[in-house]
């Protein structure tokens, strides 16, 4: 196999490892079998090999990301040049502002002070109210 045949295919857990969406190779391999990790909307395996042009969905804790691959490494390099692996679509990035938008405002407000004993009955109350 010569170097051309090697950089035209890269198996993605190495290749999310490398343009640094997980830190580690384990956890890219861990996210791939919990299904966070989507080729073209089907499930992937951690031995699929990604090629320019395939569009990935990756989910890492609330957020979702949906990228094209531009270019492939198995070498993890700097932040700059790993960004330059892939590119975000103009929905994903909208959709992940909305979300942080939200979880924003919905944020509750803490209380100024601890439950009282009353406050705690009538929060034990309205618990078993509900059943």
């Amino acid at each position: 196999m010569s170097e051309h045949d090697a950089q035209e295919k890269v198996r993605i857990d190495k290749w999310l490892w490398a343009a640094r969406f997980f830190r580690t190779r384990s956890l890219a391999k861990e996210a791939i079998e919990g299904g966070k990790v989507h080729c073209e909307g089907v499930r992937v395996k951690v031995s699929k090999e990604v090629r320019p042009g395939m569009v990935l969905a990756i989910r890492q804790g609330s957020d979702e990301k949906t990228v094209t691959v531009r270019a492939l490494s198995d070498v993890r390099g700097p932040a700059p040049v790993a960004q330059t692996l892939y590119e975000e679509t103009a929905e994903s990035i909208a959709a992940r502002e909305a979300q942080q938008a939200a979880r924003q405002a919905g944020n509750l407000a803490h209380p100024d002070h601890r439950p009282s004993k009353k406050d705690r009955r009538q929060i034990h109350k309205f618990k078993d109210s509900w059943g």
